[in-house]
């Protein structure tokens, strides 16, 4: 049987821990919005991507086996997105939430990377379109 690793522990509750927190400021907009996914699934695509590169950045060696397990995070977060995104009464609904998937995915794949101005960014950047761009989005809307 392998032996636990205390200091690997602590430095992947570390790691998952910041790809959680920074989903957080996305998932509570959503949330707040009634937008179906929230803070359940945001958090949860983060940590979860998060998790799977670091597995990946230690089980495989070399970048471009890296670069596989990456990209089929990116094809996964690609479909839960799909499932965000419905069509009714000729408009579509929910791809503004489908890209804040793919967002909080790649919050996580770059903390994983411990690239986390990247990841700070992501989640700033995040959160103030989905808390603002509602106004805009509304006014175009009115003027059509």
């Amino acid at each position: 049987m392998p032996e636990l690793d205390i200091s690997l522990i602590i430095f992947s509750l570390y790691q998952i821990g910041i790809a959680f927190v920074l989903a957080l400021p996305i998932a509570f907009n959503r949330e707040l919005h009634d937008s179906g996914a929230g803070l359940r699934t945001f958090p949860l695509v983060s940590i979860a991507t998060c998790a799977f590169m670091l597995v990946g950045m230690d089980v495989y060696q070399g970048s471009d086996a890296e670069a596989r397990v990456m990209y089929g995070l990116i094809t996964g977060m690609g479909f839960i997105g799909g499932g965000a995104i419905f069509k009714q009464s000729g408009s579509v609904n929910g791809t503004a939430t489908a890209a804040g998937i793919w967002n909080t995915g790649a919050i996580g794949v770059s903390v994983a990377y411990s690239r986390y101005e990247i990841a700070i960014v992501l989640s700033l950047v995040g959160f103030l379109i989905f808390q603002f761009s509602g106004v805009f989005k509304r006014k175009a809307k009115n003027l059509n």
